[in-house]
C-alpha cells in the first residue's frame, strides 16, 4: 500500500498559520513524492492530496523542484541531527557504535518513507539535488570523524575516510534490511552490523 493510498486526502477549506500550512504541505508532498517519485508526482497531486487549491500550494513553493528541495533539505538535516546525537549520547565508543547504527536503521524504518527522497531519489540529475545528497553524507561522516580524530591517533584525512566507510555501511546495510522484508528485528540487525563495525574501528588505538 503507497503513501497516498495509506492517508485520506485532507478536507479543504481549513484556515491554518502559514507555518502550519506549510507544514501540512511538506506533508502531503512526502506522501506523493515517496509514492510516485519526482518525475511522476504533479502539483495538482500535491494540492489534492493536502486539500487546498493549486492556487495556495504554489504561494508556499513557486514550482514542484522549490517543494523537493524543501523536502530534502528537511530530512538531509533530520539524518544529520539523529547522527550527532547517537554521537552525543553517550562516551563508550563501543555504544556510539551501535548507537549511530541504529540511527540509520531508525531512519530507513520511518513509516514516511523520507529516506527516499534522500537516498533513493529519482532526480540525483539535478544538480541542487545532488549536492544535498552528497553533502548529507559528507555532513553525516564528518560527525563520526571528530570522534575518530579526538579518540586516536589518525590525522583527519584517514578518520574522515573510516567514517565514510561506517557511514556508508549503515546506510547500505540498513536500506538492504529494509527492502528484504525486516526478516531480522531491528535490535538484532544493528547489533550484528555494530558488532561488524566495532570490529574494524576499535583495532585503531586510542590517543596516550
Amino acid at each position: 500500500m503507497t503513501a497516498i493510498e495509506q492517508t485520506e486526502a485532507r478536507p479543504r477549506g481549513t484556515r491554518l498559520p502559514r507555518r502550519a500550512r506549510r507544514n501540512q504541505l511538506l506533508g502531503a508532498a512526502q506522501e506523493v513524492f515517496v509514492a510516485q517519485g519526482y518525475h511522476a508526482a504533479a502539483m495538482d497531486d500535491i494540492a489534492e492530496r493536502a486539500g487546498v487549491s493549486k492556487p495556495v500550494l504554489y504561494q508556499h513553493f513557486p514550482g514542484k523542484l522549490d517543494l523537493y528541495l524543501a523536502l530534502l533539505d528537511q530530512h538531509c538535516e533530520a539524518l544529520v541531527q539523529s547522527v550527532r546525537a547517537a554521537l552525543a549520547s553517550t562516551s563508550d565508543n563501543k555504544q556510539r557504535v551501535a548507537a549511530t547504527m541504529d540511527a540509520y536503521f531508525r531512519y530507513v524504518e520511518d513509516e514516511g518513507g523520507a529516506f527516499r527522497l534522500v537516498f533513493e531519489s529519482d532526480l540525483t540529475n539535478e544538480p541542487a539535488v545532488r549536492d544535498r545528497v552528497e553533502k548529507v553524507s559528507v555532513d553525516c561522516a564528518r560527525a563520526v570523524s571528530e570522534v575518530i580524530s579526538e579518540d586516536t591517533s589518525l590525522p583527519p584525512d584517514e578518520a574522515m575516510l573510516l567514517a565514510m566507510g561506517l557511514c556508508g555501511m549503515a546506510q547500505i546495510t540498513a536500506r538492504y534490511w529494509l527492502s528484504d522484508g525486516q526478516k531480522i528485528p531491528r535490535d538484532a540487525a544493528t547489533k550484528l552490523i555494530s558488532s561488524l563495525s566495532w570490529r574494524g574501528i576499535a583495532g585503531f588505538p586510542k590517543q596516550a
